[in-house]
């Protein structure tokens, strides 16, 4: 079942890396806009569910999450997490630097011990304004599903121009100050062999790892339906043999089944 998330804010939900985690969808409530087109979406493939409504303004964005926290504040849960996700990219939002500010700001007044989080693709880490204001963040969560650029084309399906190089260049420039977010899964995809399990996509990307520093790797594979269903999970060992490779690098990695 594909799933549309309301707009500006959702949740909260119970989130398999985060914790009690609201949402803050940036996109239009009643599709998808995004600069990936991912196989293994939960939100479908971005042309069957094509958006007639605008993105929420800044000012709707800031007074729907004043609202609910006010009420999380008096009826609870308190959130672990606020994170920005959704459905599309939160950092195309032409007002992202400043929603990314008042959201620190009704963090700070509310919820101080709660994290703010952006699940990115990465497409827009090279625009000085979304670089700033994601070092703001405490989780900045950038998407890296290998180093290899033609499995990128097949998986993620970029929209625009895309240079899985340049991006990580990007990811280095944070200095340490992101988490990397990797999806791993098997099966096909039009009679493509989609398994990124391997040593031939794992130890590139381990090695680009290296040179981005990340504080924490987060390695995951499928978990609701994706709309192509020739898709399948990596197995519990695949994903703990991989997390194994990522801390005998030095990192801190999780891993979610």
């Amino acid at each position: 079942m594909t799933i549309i998330y309301p707009s500006p804010i959702f949740g909260p939900v119970h989130s398999r890396r985060l914790g009690v985690s609201l949402g803050i969808n940036l996109m239009p409530a009643d599709g998808k806009l995004c600069t990936f087109n991912c196989i293994y979406c939960e939100c479908g493939f971005n042309e069957d569910f094509r958006p007639k409504l605008p993105r929420p303004t800044r000012e709707e964005v800031r007074e729907a999450l004043e609202v609910r926290l006010q009420d999380m504040k008096a009826h609870g849960p308190a959130p672990d997490v606020l994170t920005f996700a959704g459905n599309g990219e939160p950092t195309a939002h032409p007002h992202f630097p400043e929603i990314i500010d008042d959201t620190l700001a009704l963090r700070d007044a509310y919820f101080p011990h709660a994290k703010v989080s952006v699940l990115s693709n990465s497409t827009f880490i090279h625009k000085p304004a979304v670089f700033a204001a994601l070092k703001k963040v405490d989780n900045n969560i950038l998407k890296l599903d290998t180093a290899n650029e033609d499995y990128i084309r097949m998986l993620d399906r970029p929209t625009s121009h895309y240079s899985v190089d340049a991006v990580i260049e990007g990811m280095k420039a944070f200095q340490g100050k992101c988490i990397i977010q990797t999806m791993f899964l098997k099966g096909s995809y039009q009679g493509c062999d989609m398994d990124n399990t391997s040593d031939k996509y794992v130890l590139p990307w381990l090695e680009k790892l290296k040179e981005i520093a990340p504080q924490k790797v987060m390695i995951y594979t499928i978990d609701r339906e994706t709309p192509d269903h020739d898709l399948q999970k990596a197995t519990h060992a695949e994903l703990d043999r991989i997390g194994a490779q990522v801390k005998a690098i030095g990192l801190e990695v999780s891993v979610s089944y």
